[in-house]
């Protein structure tokens, strides 16, 4: 993983509602408003979090078409897995874009 990624990864797991929509969707599927509802979250707020979750790759998003033609937006986990350990975070580092740091 290079140090762009690991820093997207990890700025997408920061945040408590992020891990709690991780671990929904660790059970399976969900459609958003469903998501939304058992989250007890705004679509619009739950939208920029899964966006978030998106671009780090750790979900992914379809449309799909209800049987009254409505579009539905699903999303799922993707595989993942992160190791993180002294070595790794080190090698991430060294590949780090320029201009990437603290802001």
């Amino acid at each position: 993983m290079s140090g762009d990624e690991l820093l997207r990864t990890l700025s997408a797991l920061s945040n408590p509602h992020r891990l709690r929509v991780i671990a929904a969707l660790a059970e399976g599927r969900r459609y958003v408003s469903q998501l939304a509802r058992e989250m007890s979250m705004s679509r619009p707020l739950l939208t920029v979090h899964l966006r978030k979750l998106e671009s780090a790759g750790l979900v992914t998003g379809s449309l799909e078409l209800s049987e009254d033609g409505k579009a539905m937006k699903f999303y799922e986990l993707a595989e993942f897995e992160l190791l993180l350990t002294p070595e790794s975070v080190a090698r991430a580092a060294t590949t780090l874009s320029e201009g990437t740091g603290d802001e």
